[in-house]
């Protein structure tokens, strides 16, 4: 039981790596430059830019932001929980 956790976890991980992949993308088309060599320490950095780029011009927050931090929460949720049951 505490594998299959594990697995929804990594998949939520994955989708997480997706949606910063489409916030750098978002960023690169509005002029901020995104430093691939540093690109996992400033990944936080970047979904904060891309929060108030998005907010500034639509009033709202993006999709790819909700979908990051909840991906992300969602993974680190599911991974203590797999651990427990293991």
């Amino acid at each position: 039981m505490g594998n299959l956790f594990l697995i929804l976890a990594v998949i939520c991980a994955l989708w997480g790596v997706v949606s910063l992949i489409a916030i750098a993308s978002y960023l690169s088309k509005h002029g901020v430059k995104i430093n691939i060599l540093f690109f996992r320490v400033l990944a936080l950095k970047y979904v904060s830019q891309y929060h108030e780029i998005s907010k500034r011009e639509s009033g709202k927050s993006g999709p790819w932001f909700y979908s990051y931090i909840i991906c992300m929460n969602l993974a680190l949720l599911l991974a203590i929980i797999g651990m427990i049951l293991q």
